[in-house]
């Protein structure tokens, strides 16, 4: 014992108040395993006899919980902090504390209160199936014996001891150690008189004795980065006015409905004052982003990880926060506002989510307990070479229940419409970005993650199962079969694929000069060849227009004249292919220069009449996309689209059908060369008139207004396996879309 508490010792009482010299000296340390063995109301040898630790407290008195009355002084004992008090009777009591400065506090004693988490929550935690995690664990205000506070609840089964620290007590581990909860290995504590708002982080002394401190993994909220602490969350139920939307959100999704996405980077899409001002908040965004994203005609916004993330040029990619919208747009209220907005426009919201992979901070889930808890120990299965960051091991059942709640968190706690997973090829192959040496083969010695399969494959089955109509969707980059077949067949259960070939293959397509590209010709046909073979998104993402890779206008090849005129067919060849569709913010009105985290998207360029005809045609295919059936209602059926030309290699000219549920078609006729064609003749399957309804050559858009001036009449003559034909106009570098008119019927 140190010569300071010698000292100390000599001017305290013994009266049988004092802990065994073991207990004393772990808490002095903020070592001890049990605090709830020797603090709180404990049975001594002759009644009732209670013992606080509170370091840097003058003085301590025991009041009547009910009527605040006075009960006695508590008397200082063996080491500085530790007081203790013999009473008459075991009676609810709270503590009034004397600090140093003046200061004076009343509050319950935390160690007053028994067993917090339900038998059943634990059960469900360790067989890693607790489907509301984020109000089980982490931080929640509530009311035991009739004591407001919060509970806090946290995993870490391999720690020597978890306190709760934050500024209610100055951040010293020693005051608020925890419950430990065997075999779970969950810690506990209620901290009466704690509320919403609080900062609060999880100091812990880690398997190895190294003392850490750490944020919470089921935090609900968060303070803005750089700060890198948990907050108790508002867990006041938001006032949804959403049923209407909820009941039919499946049909907005349904396979023979339009998806037009709008991918949106919330901290850049505007800022106050511009690139330097600051970010827009939820309600902000309610404000303007969804009237510019209804007016535009999509039908969804996706969301970049708006997942708590200590690293902004992650884009959210990095997230630790599983369960917390990121403290820079406001609070999770907020963000309930936002979604209940966008549904009250019509609009669904899809988040990117990464159960994948998570960064290394050392504040976050890394080694959280001192040991590999959330991510795999071996460097060859546990760490990911080309993101530096560490891979969740999904076949650990409490992992696997962890990342799982955190779905249907943001599905059912945010009324989110659809999750789209980010980097699954990643989770699906052991051996993904390795070297030959460098990945650990599956039990069967294969190179397929079979733990991350039976996760994607659960998580597609209990979302389908909790929350009807809401969808996930597969950024999956390889050719993995079924990757949205259900998984009673065997497949991986999605709703959708991002057809990353497509991107790939039509993008190189369009990067040659329009002399060339006849000898590419296959890659705008080879596409269709799999078209049907999954439920697929057409993307043109955020992954497209960053890192040195231009922006889509950029891409296109010749003067500015045909690079919009290139952008203008590109665009329209994406929205009349089968597949849902996503484009990227910026995207709709051609923006120069390529995006960038830290600044927001040049609108100024709105001003300019080409990049204003770009988001005018973007509007107007959106509207055609959702008022033509022939473009949807048959996306993943193979009868929903044929080829009338597509081995026009010399002339690089294209045209195909889409068919409506009813049969009724609709033309679509590519030129891509600066040369215009007359009386370029193709099979259609039905006589008479027929209008043009689209022509991206058009004026409005900045085109040189070539077109086949509104309408034509087909001529008896069969072609391309069609019973009539058509003589057509076809402007440069441009799409058209004709569809026969119904004759009117005169009284």
């Amino acid at each position: 014992m140190s010569n300071q508490r010698v000292e100390y010792a000599k001017h305290t009482r013994d009266d049988g108040l004092k802990l065994a010299a073991d207990d004393a000296e772990a808490l002095t340390r903020g070592s001890h395993a049990d605090p709830f063995a020797v603090l709180g109301l404990q049975e001594g040898s002759d009644g009732p006899l209670l013992r606080v630790y509170l370091p840097g407290a003058l003085g301590v008195d025991v009041l009547d919980r009910d009527s605040g009355e006075f009960r006695c002084c508590m008397t200082p004992v063996q080491i500085p902090g530790l007081f203790a008090a013999k009473l008459p009777h075991a009676a609810p009591y709270k503590l009034r504390i004397r600090w140093p400065q003046g200061g004076e506090q009343e509050t319950e004693d935390p160690y007053a209160f028994g067993l917090l988490l339900g038998e059943m929550d634990l059960y469900l935690i360790g067989e890693g199936n607790h489907r509301n995690l984020g109000h089980c664990l982490g931080a929640q205000p509530m009311t035991i014996d009739g004591v407001e506070g919060v509970r806090f609840a946290v995993w870490a089964p391999n720690a020597h001891r978890v306190s709760v620290v934050g500024e209610f007590n100055s951040w010293d581990g020693r005051r608020h150690p925890m419950r430990l909860r065997h075999p779970a290995g969950v810690w506990e504590l209620f901290l009466p008189r704690l509320g919403p708002g609080e900062a609060y982080k999880y100091e812990m002394i880690d398997a190895h004795g190294a003392l850490t401190l750490k944020a919470d993994p089921v935090a609900l909220a968060t303070r803005m980065p750089p700060d890198t602490a948990s907050v108790v969350a508002d867990t006041t139920p938001f006032t949804w006015q959403d049923d209407d939307w909820i009941e039919k959100r499946g049909e907005h999704q349904a396979l023979n409905r339009p998806m037009a996405i709008y991918e949106v980077h919330a901290a850049s899409w505007r800022k106050h004052g511009g690139d330097d001002g600051e970010l827009y908040s939820w309600r902000d965004l309610a404000e303007h982003l969804i009237p510019y994203v209804k007016e535009m005609g999509f039908t969804h916004l996706e969301l970049l990880p708006i997942m708590e993330h200590p690293f902004g040029g992650s884009w959210g990619y990095q997230p630790l926060g599983q369960f917390a919208p990121s403290g820079r747009f406001g609070s999770p209220q907020d963000f309930a506002y936002f979604v209940d907005a966008c549904h009250a426009a019509e609009i669904g919201v899809i988040l990117d989510w990464v159960p994948a992979h998570f960064p290394t901070d050392p504040h976050g889930l890394a080694r959280f307990d001192g040991t590999a808890l959330y991510e795999y120990e071996h460097h060859f299965e546990g760490f990911h070479p080309d993101w530096n960051t560490y891979i969740f091991n999904l076949g650990r059942r409490e992992v696997h229940g962890f990342m799982l709640a955190s779905a249907l968190h943001w599905v059912k706690h945010f009324h989110v419409d659809a999750l789209r997973v980010d980097a699954v090829a990643s989770m699906l192959y052991r051996d993904y970005s390795r070297n030959d040496g460098e990945w650990i083969p599956n039990r069967h010695g294969g190179r397929e993650n079979l733990e991350a399969i039976d996760f994607l494959r659960h998580l597609n089955d209990v979302i389908a199962e909790e929350v009807p109509g809401a969808a996930v969707i597969a950024e999956e980059s390889t050719a993995w079969p079924g990757v949205t077949e259900p998984t009673a067949e065997g497949g991986l259960g999605f709703a959708y694929k991002w057809n990353m070939g497509w991107m790939h293959d039509t993008l190189s397509y369009m990067a040659n000069d329009p002399l060339y590209r006849s000898y590419a010709h296959n890659e705008m046909t080879f596409p269709l060849v799999y078209a049907f073979s999954e439920r697929y998104v057409l993307p043109i993402s955020h992954d497209e227009v960053v890192h040195g890779k231009g922006s889509l206008i950029n891409k296109m090849p010749g003067d500015e004249w045909q690079r919009f005129a290139n952008l203008r067919a590109y665009l329209a060849i994406m929205w009349t292919q089968p597949g849902k569709k996503l484009l990227f913010m910026g995207c709709e009105f051609a923006q120069w220069r390529e995006w960038s985290h830290d600044r927001e998207l040049d609108w100024s360029l709105l001003g300019e009449p080409r990049h204003e005809g770009i988001q005018r045609l973007v509007r107007d295919l959106n509207r055609l996309y959702a008022d033509l059936p022939a473009l949807h209602e048959r996306d993943t059926e193979p009868s929903g689209f044929t080829w009338v030309v597509g081995d026009d290699a010399s002339n690089s000219v294209f045209a195909w059908l889409r068919f409506s549920a009813d049969g009724e078609p609709l033309l679509v006729v590519a030129n891509m060369t600066p040369v215009a064609h007359d009386d370029y003749r193709l099979g259609v399957p039905l006589p008479g008139r027929w209008e043009e309804s689209f022509n991206s050559d058009a004026e409005h858009y900045g085109g040189s207004n070539q077109g086949n001036l509104g309408e034509l009449t087909t001529r008896d003559e069969s072609l391309h396996g069609q019973s009539a034909s058509l003589a057509l106009s076809l402007p440069p570098l441009s799409v058209l879309m004709l569809r026969p008119t119904r004759e009117k019927t005169v009284a």
